[in-house]
């Protein structure tokens, strides 16, 4: 293994050097590869906009190292801001998780399918992502309608149909 230098000291791994850098204490390299590092969201879930009946589905991208663990929450809101959280799928039967490994080394994609669309699925969704380094979370919300003119007259630019 080439020794890199640093300031004129040799470090012998980029999580070396990173923790130096940092002043960080020392660290013992026992593998080579990448260095741990808690979750990141890749590709966030988008807000989606649709009518009742419908087939929807919310999808998220993380990263980490160690491979994260990707778990999709349903964000009830009270008066007070969050007032819990429904893990899903819950006992659902409209509603669906899948997640698989990928598309790159260390990364994970996780959907969330609903089919039928009601208006009880409307709200919040959170993915959100755990390894033994940290947490990361994105959200979206699916909006609910009656109709596709609805959707014309309340949509926020950047949403989904």
């Amino acid at each position: 293994m080439q020794a890199l230098v640093v300031q004129g000291l040799s470090i012998t791994s980029t999580c070396a050097a990173l923790h130096k850098s940092r002043g960080e204490p020392a660290i013992n390299q026992r593998s080579k590869g990448a260095c741990e590092q808690g979750p990141s969201i890749v590709t966030p879930p988008k807000d989606i906009w649709n009518v009742t009946g419908a087939q929807i589905y919310l999808s998220c991208e993380v990263i980490g190292i160690p491979t994260p663990v990707l778990i999709w929450n349903k964000i009830i809101r009270g008066q007070y801001g969050v007032q819990r959280m429904e893990l899903l799928p819950g006992d659902r039967e409209n509603l669906a998780i899948q997640t698989r490994g990928g598309p790159e080394k260390h990364e994970v994609t996780g959907w969330v399918l609903i089919s039928p669309l009601s208006k009880e699925d409307a709200g919040e969704y959170e993915c959100h992502a755990s390894n033994a380094k940290g947490e990361a979370t994105a959200s979206a919300k699916i909006h609910v309608v009656e109709t596709l003119h609805e959707i014309a007259l309340t949509k926020d630019d950047g949403a989904e149909l």
